[in-house]
């Protein structure tokens, strides 16, 4: 026979079974509160982690800039734009409104030639058509006939060297018939490939279409870049650019000669690249890449300048970045009047 259970002990044991089941929920809040502050506490270290690493700037390990004065402080230029961009590595040595569009004149003819270097090979043969006979605005585009036939080389020397504007519209139409694209399409697709986000063109040669309106258009950090790219991919033809005159011939015999634009260029220490542009909307223009060391190409662009101050202004920022370069203070440059 079963014993009784006193009353007693039972609720006795109804109560400690409430003891622990309420604590029991108690310990697992607590568990639960430790638990979300510590996540919370962690997702806010991350935060200020990641603010930290967003705010840092990347870091530079290719510098070219040495301890010393400010070589570019006392520059006075008059071109509107300007800049002198280290090839090696990208790095902006001095700017001066670098990433402003401004018309380009005959500098656009470095994309003309990129385009093309792209497309034709050093012997492709370019004929001489009508409408490239036709386009005489310059010394640099008489002498030739309709019909003559030069090595895609040769023509592109004499092009970039003395600012044909016949040597360019021949070439570009040779290009884009290669490719089976417009002329415009021809130099929108190079600039893409190179990134030059800031740089169009309407035309070959960059001659101005109207009182308003430019054949193409450019920053001077876009025209370093082309400058650089165009030296890279033909050298040869870059080189042309160098030397006070160029002579060619065509595949007819007839021998062309002519002075190169950029009668300054002697001047440059170890040049490896020189082109001019001027029209009325550009005003004086001029990119030269010189070699700053061995292997070592830096780009000197200038927009928007006068047509013998552009020279002068690229002088001032070649004297400047050799003096950046050996950590002095510039000597005050020699004004140099060009004919």
């Amino acid at each position: 026979m079963p014993k009784n259970r006193h009353p007693h002990h039972t609720q006795q044991r109804k109560g400690n079974s409430r003891t622990r089941l309420y604590i029991g929920v108690g310990v697992a809040f607590i568990a639960v509160v430790l638990f979300g502050a510590a996540a919370y506490v962690a997702a806010q270290e991350n935060e200020q982690e990641a603010a930290l690493a967003n705010a840092q700037p990347p870091l530079n390990t290719a510098t070219t800039t040495p301890t010393g004065p400010d070589a570019y402080a006392t520059l006075s230029l008059q071109a509107q734009d300007a800049i002198v961009y280290d090839l090696t590595n990208g790095q902006v040595l001095y700017a001066k409104n670098a990433y402003q569009t401004h018309p380009l004149a005959s500098i656009t003819k470095l994309l003309t030639l990129y385009a093309a270097a792209n497309t034709l090979s050093p012997a492709a043969t370019i004929t001489m058509s009508p409408d490239s006979v036709a386009a005489v605005n310059d010394t640099a585009d008489t002498g030739f006939s309709a019909g003559e036939t030069f090595s895609f080389e040769d023509l592109a020397r004499l092009t970039l060297a003395a600012s044909s504007n016949s040597g360019a519209e021949a070439i570009a139409e040779a290009a884009a018939t290669a490719q089976q694209k417009s002329n415009a399409t021809l130099l929108a697709n190079a600039a893409s490939a190179i990134g030059l986000t800031q740089t169009s063109a309407t035309n070959a040669t960059g001659l101005d279409i109207n009182s308003q309106v430019s054949g193409g258009y450019g920053s001077a950090h876009d025209v370093a870049v082309l400058a650089g790219a165009l030296l890279k991919k033909a050298p040869k033809i870059a080189a042309a650019t160098t030397q006070p005159t160029v002579s060619i011939q065509s595949n007819q015999g007839v021998t062309h000669t002519f002075s190169n634009t950029d009668l300054d260029v002697t001047h440059i220490p170890d040049p490896l690249l020189s082109k001019t542009g001027y029209t009325d909307l550009a005003g004086g223009n001029l990119v030269v890449v010189y070699d700053a060391a061995i292997n070592h190409p830096v780009a000197v662009v200038v927009l928007g300048s006068t047509e013998t101050g552009r020279f002068t202004d690229v002088q001032q920022l070649v004297s400047a970045t050799l003096a950046h370069f050996a950590g002095v203070t510039p000597h005050a440059t020699a004004s140099s009047t060009p004919s």
